[in-house]
């Protein structure tokens, strides 16, 4: 079992801490892009049309003989109706709300993707694969003492990142928002944004919270809220993650 640094508010190292087993799992980015699907498919609402539209109609066919088009017409008039091709007429292919949009995926399958996430946090490689800028000095996890928890301004959280040179994957992560191309514009998702840095700690609010909530493409978590869609946001493994010293032993309590 390897050992990490726990880095202090001022940048300094004051310790070192054993990892758990967790991150010495294999990474597995199948499985990780499936329960990351699975996750979100599982939010999707079903949407179906009324099976009766377009067909209440007594509309019939003429039939040949009337150089006309063998259309439904109604009747005493030559105004078309029910087919899909005419004003007013059914769907063809109409979306069903029997559709199955929510893609499974067992429960062990979903658990070893969470393990595996979690290791990719440790792996340089997939932690620079994904875009995130971080120095070659700086061993992988960020481990920091717990009194970070305690930072109450975003200012002061700044500096803390500058200290540990990590303030320039936030600086990427604003200069990469961007408009969004296509109809999603009108559909509430106008800004393509970024992902950064990811928070976790033993518990959810902290100070620390409220104080980190602004930053461009930055996420906060504790440990009985992780999950697989925040450590690799869209499937891909490998976010640069800050995990508190609380949070590692914890994680070694959950993850035994």
């Amino acid at each position: 079992m390897s050992t990490v640094p726990i880095y202090s508010l001022d940048g300094s190292i004051k310790g070192e801490i054993k990892l758990p087993n967790v991150f010495l799992e294999d990474i597995r980015p199948d499985l990780i892009r499936r329960a990351v699907i699975s996750s979100i498919t599982a939010r999707i609402q079903p949407k179906g049309r009324d099976p009766m539209a377009g067909k209440r109609t007594t509309a019939e066919s003429l039939g040949v003989g009337y150089d006309l088009s063998r259309v439904p017409r109604i009747k005493g008039s030559i105004r078309a109706a029910f087919a899909p091709c005419v004003v007013k007429g059914r769907l063809a292919f109409p979306p069903k709300t029997e559709k199955i949009i929510h893609e499974k995926i067992n429960r062990k399958e979903r658990r070893l993707a969470l393990r595996s996430a979690i290791a990719a946090t440790a792996v340089r490689e997939w932690v620079i694969r994904r875009g995130h800028i971080i120095k070659d000095s700086i061993p992988l996890p960020i481990v920091v003492s717990d009194e970070i928890k305690n930072i109450k301004k975003a200012k002061e959280f700044r500096e803390f990142l500058m200290k540990l040179s990590l303030w320039d994957d936030v600086i990427r992560a604003k200069e990469g928002i961007r408009e969004r191309a296509g109809k999603g514009k009108r559909r509430g998702r106008r800004w393509k944004k970024p992902k950064s840095i990811l928070l976790v700690t033993d518990e959810l609010n902290t100070p620390l919270r409220l104080a980190a909530r602004n930053f461009p493409g930055l996420d906060y978590s504790d440990i009985r809220s992780l999950n697989v869609e925040i450590l690799a946001p869209g499937g891909h493994p490998g976010r640069l993650t800050i995990w508190t010293e609380s949070a590692i032993k914890k994680l070694e309590e959950v993850f035994a």
